[in-house]
């Protein structure tokens, strides 16, 4: 099988891109899909802003476009799903966003789930789009760990703080399944889900896991 699965990270910030790639491993094969993480160079060190999101579309796509041949599927790896319908209208293979997909296999594993974001400014986006997915019936709460994507590699205060953040969603929300809420958080799932004994949703692994089945079944 000589498709390739491409994720495409829309910020320029080659340790999350590092971290997708690491989380991607266990989903590797010899036969195949094959897996490649790629680091959107034109876009922002993180997204974190509405603005960030929409400046990224059109060279995401376009970079999307240059691999078409040899691609699968495209994964875009950021959990506001930035160009994910513009990507779809220009090519004509599988195209998961990593908010879609992660929520709707936390719908799998629990009846409420939560969402652990970096920033207080991501949430309202979070919210309209879970809106738009008709899910927030199932919705427990989005809350904060008040760290931007370029501080996520301090790894003992991420995990600390989302630990944090976890149990609040679990304790106070009623969350019985979690779903982080950046891309840059892929490292922290098996630690988080033994620390916390509750099912953690990793978004980029559930969208390329969708996407692997999308592959080999044509």
């Amino acid at each position: 099988m000589n498709q390739t699965i491409y994720v495409i990270n829309p910020n320029s910030n080659q340790y999350v891109t590092d971290g997708i790639s690491e989380a991607m491993e266990p989903l590797r094969s010899a036969d195949g899909p094959a897996i490649e993480c790629v680091t959107l160079q034109e876009g922002p060190r993180g997204i974190q802003c509405q603005r960030d999101v929409d400046s990224v579309i059109t060279p995401m796509v376009h970079r999307a476009q240059q691999l078409e041949e040899s691609a699968g599927a495209f994964v875009i790896a950021c959990f506001s799903d930035p160009g994910l319908y513009s990507l779809r209208e220009v090519t004509t293979k599988p195209v998961l966003g990593i908010a879609e997909s992660g929520v709707l296999t936390a719908l799998t594993q629990g009846q409420r789930f939560g969402v652990i974001a970096i920033l207080p400014g991501s949430i309202p986006r979070h919210l309209r789009y879970f809106g738009a997915m008709g899910v927030l019936d199932r919705f427990a709460g989005d809350l904060a760990i008040n760290m931007a994507v370029a501080d996520l590699a301090d790894k003992k205060l991420t995990f600390e703080r989302m630990c944090e953040v976890g149990s609040t969603l679990i304790r106070q929300h009623g969350a019985d399944v979690l779903v982080m809420g950046c891309a840059g958080m892929a490292s922290f799932r098996a630690g988080l889900q033994q620390e916390l004994k509750t099912p953690v949703i990793e978004p980029t692994q559930a969208a390329v896991s969708m996407a692997i089945g999308r592959v080999r079944l044509g």
